[in-house]
């Protein structure tokens, strides 16, 4: 009777056991999905034992979507990928943002069996706008600006440049947008602007970037006014008594120098001189310019004096003609000296030449004389008879 009842309990055991290991082999799988609003999204149901059943997507509202491969909701953004005994998958495409929400799949075994998928739908913030931008600014004064996105989900971060400088500092503000499900980012930032300022940009940008469709950022130019500056410049370098001469004042500001006046430290200006806008024309330097000369180059936002100490020199000395003439005539005689001192030596040697022959022909005839006194004789004949060579010197 024990063994009997030990073998039911074992009986018992076994079916549950079975049982248990089918309705795991029965229950669906899904996964968690997210999905940029106007993208698409897949969402796919399997199951080990379908034991003979159909799966079945509904929507968050418990709408059937696909039971099979038989469409139940007549939405052309929704379409059937795979439908086979052991998988149901389907494509949700456009996105909405009141597609988010939790999807259910359903096998109808005994019991029914469901799984959750949660699709988060993530929404992409617009192109930020730069408000309160009221340029131009003058130098030093303090600038507000306000930057303001909309349809994010999660809420946008909004970071603010200025050039390559990353401005810190800034106050954010999200506010929930009338849907419920996205958010309005306001980022307000401040700073003082300088001269070094001016058309430098200004930039805003959504951070992260990802899922922004190319419109991250906006930015704006900024537009510095500030007092001017000016230096002399002189044309030529160096003023010379007796010549034409210019003081140029070049003034520089935001906006440009619109007035220029000169003066002369202690005195009028000199009477031969022009003012020409920036410029002051010298038409003929004396001594008496010298001295120390002002400008003044004026804008909207004040007068700045720049200055030039003028010192007029001696004339500019002429070159000297004798000086050239001089050289030109030194090289010719040397020239002409190299030549003679030539000739010279070409016909000292060939007249030392020509000499020795003379010599030798001379003496032919006195050296065959037995004695003194026919030497002589010979000699004389042979000069006498020479006389009809006649040598010529050059």
């Amino acid at each position: 009777m024990a063994g009997l009842v030990l073998m039911l309990v074992a009986a018992v055991a076994s079916v549950g056991g079975n049982l248990e290991s089918s309705s795991v082999r029965s229950q669906p799988e899904t996964l968690d999905q997210k999905v940029v609003v106007g993208g698409s999204v897949t969402l796919s149901c399997t199951v080990d034992e379908p034991d003979n059943s159909s799966l079945q997507w509904s929507n968050p509202q418990q709408q059937t979507l696909y039971f099979g491969e038989k469409r139940a909701l007549r939405d052309n953004r929704i379409q059937l990928l795979k439908s086979t005994p052991k998988e149901l998958t389907i494509v949700i495409s456009d996105v909405l943002m009141t597609d988010e929400g939790e999807y259910t799949c359903t096998i109808f075994t005994m019991p029914v069996r469901t799984a959750k998928a949660l699709v988060t739908v993530l929404g992409v913030p617009q192109k930020p706008e730069i408000i309160g931008y009221s340029g131009p600014f003058n130098e030093n004064e303090k600038v507000k600006l306000i930057c303001k996105t909309f349809g994010s989900k999660p809420a946008a971060q909004l970071s603010w440049y200025k050039g390559p400088e990353k401005l810190e500092g800034a106050k954010s503000e999200v506010i929930e947008d009338p849907n419920k499900k996205t958010f309005t980012v306001r980022s307000q930032i401040e700073f003082v602007v300088t001269q070094k300022d001016n058309g430098v940009e200004i930039v805003c940008a959504v951070e992260p970037q990802q899922h922004v469709n190319g419109h991250s950022s906006t930015s704006v130019k900024l537009e510095v006014q500030y007092s001017p500056t000016a230096k002399i410049e002189p044309y030529p370098q160096i003023p010379r008594e007796g010549e034409k001469f210019n003081l140029q004042c070049e003034g520089a500001g935001n906006p440009s120098p619109h007035f220029y006046s000169w003066e002369k430290e202690g005195s009028d200006l000199p009477p031969q001189t022009n003012q020409v806008e920036n410029k002051l024309q010298f038409l003929f330097l004396n001594r008496s310019d010298s001295g120390t000369y002002l400008c003044k180059a004026s804008n909207t936002l004040g007068t700045v004096i720049a200055r030039y100490e003028l010192k007029v020199n001696d004339p500019s000395p002429v070159p000297s003609t004798s000086t050239i003439d001089h050289a030109v005539i030194g090289g010719v005689v040397a020239v002409i000296a190299f030549v003679l001192v030539g000739l010279i030596i070409v016909v000292g040697h060939y007249m030392l030449r020509h000499k020795g022959t003379y010599l030798t022909n001379e003496a032919k005839g006195a050296d065959d004389a037995p004695d003194a006194d026919t030497a002589i004789i010979n000699a004389e004949a042979g000069l006498a008879g020479g006389e009809d060579k006649k040598e010529y010197f050059i």
